[in-house]
């Protein structure tokens, strides 16, 4: 790391977290000088432990996987669900719908999972500044040409220019904040609480390491079920934000965590022997996007650019994905002598399709579709479902789910409407 930053840059990037460190990477791969910004120093705390299969691809770009194969976190072969009565659904195993190595993934520390890939970032050319203040980007007639930053404790601000500015700043985006670009999504107004456990319970086998989505009673919310090393498994519930945090009578987090442990039969006993061992965390309405990807000299990564539920463990797959899509983009663009907002944000139509695909089934979820009653209908389809839950999103194939789930839930209301027709009767 050098102790301080030159006076320009091909690339500038601002955030250090898996978009930014990918997009960093992937841009120095293709031989430019770019420089990371990181605000904290690493390691440093995050929530979103869980990793999809489809994040195996971008690894392995960055020169990931021999860093992962060779560490201590869990592996992950699937998802399953648990119903607001505690009854485990048909788990969805990732090999069994692709048997290739992709679909065995991790689940991961994020301090220590986001400090191995900043080091990467370094490892492949790229100048990272940690505890580094991005005071402001600077702009030219419209066009992001650096920032103001300071580089350490009490340094002085100086400009670093750049041909191209990366905002992986994170959910504080500092040209979504600028600009005005934040748009907080109409129906996912969710907030989660969350803890860690020691000593909680796990599956064996293939299951030790499987995540677990399982809801409360009355479908209010679910739990958020992801072991990880050294014994410990976090746990987190997601509701929405009304219902989580007002007209309660209590503010105290812990209380309200285990009034929801109470509602949900599937949390209860998997906890019940564990020894609590964090503090209790909370995040509040956080599902929003910008109303565009890049701009002229700048482009959005990762949750500088949005941030989706994580009611799948999309997080890492989504800031992976776009950081490689962006640098891709942005490598043609220094390539090709444009930098403008036409060539940094090419990849955007088809990154929000992948992107609103998973939004869909997220909301799915929240509006009552049953996993198991869809696949026992439709089982030539369990596939494509799985498909979805492993990330393969970027691909129209899975378009084909919509109207079968649309069909499913009309013939649902038919039911309930029939059903209180006899009963007024």
């Amino acid at each position: 790391m050098q102790a301080t930053p030159r006076n320009d840059y091909d690339v500038v990037v601002v955030g250090g977290g898996p978009s930014g460190s990918t997009t960093a990477t992937l841009i120095a791969q293709q031989g430019h000088k770019v420089a990371l910004f990181e605000r904290d120093h690493f390691p440093r705390f995050h929530i979103g432990e869980s990793l999809i299969p489809q994040t195996y691809w971008v690894l392995k770009r960055l020169n990931m996987l021999d860093k992962l194969k060779g560490s201590h976190f869990i592996e992950k072969y699937s998802v399953q669900f648990v119903t607001e009565h505690g009854k485990l659904s048909e788990p969805f195993y990732f090999w069994d719908n692709k048997p290739h190595e992709s679909s065995q993934t991790w689940q991961v520390r994020r301090s220590e999972f986001d400090h191995l890939m900043l080091n990467n970032a370094r490892e492949h050319g790229v100048d990272v500044f940690e505890g580094a203040r991005v005071h402001d980007v600077l702009m030219t007639q419209g066009k992001a040409t650096g920032v103001r930053v300071s580089v350490g404790t009490d340094a002085p601000i100086r400009e670093v220019r750049s041909k191209v500015l990366v905002d992986a700043s994170g959910q504080q985006s500092i040209v979504q904040g600028k600009l005005g670009l934040r748009e907080w999504d109409p129906q996912l107004k969710k907030a989660a609480l969350w803890t860690y456990w020691k000593g909680a319970y796990r599956d064996v086998g293939r299951d030790e390491g499987a995540t677990i989505v399982m809801q409360t009673k009355g479908k209010n919310g679910w739990f958020w079920y992801i072991p990880l090393h050294d014994d410990i498994v976090s746990v987190g519930v997601v509701a929405s934000h009304d219902y989580l945090f007002k007209n309660r009578g209590t503010t105290d987090f812990e209380q309200l965590y285990f009034e929801e442990v109470a509602r949900c039969p599937g949390v209860q006993p998997r906890i019940a022997n564990a020894q609590r061992c964090d503090i209790f965390r909370a995040q509040k309405e956080y599902s929003y996007r910008s109303r565009k990807a890049a701009g002229d000299g700048w482009v959005l990564v990762g949750d500088a650019f949005g941030f989706l539920d994580p009611l799948y463990s999309s997080g890492v797959l989504l800031a992976l994905v776009s950081g490689q899509m962006a640098a891709d983009a942005v490598s043609d663009g220094l390539k090709n002598n444009d930098t403008s907002a036409a060539a940094l944000g090419k990849w955007e139509p088809g990154y929000v399709a992948g992107m609103d695909r998973m939004r869909r089934l997220v909301c799915e979820f929240y509006d009552g579709l049953n996993f198991g009653r869809f696949v026992k209908k439709h089982p030539h389809l369990k596939g494509l479902v799985t498909d979805v839950l492993i990330g393969d999103l970027f691909k129209d194939d899975i378009d084909v789910l919509w109207p079968l789930i649309d069909e499913m839930k009309a013939e649902k209301a038919a039911e309930m409407q029939a059903a209180a027709m006899v009963g007024a009767v």
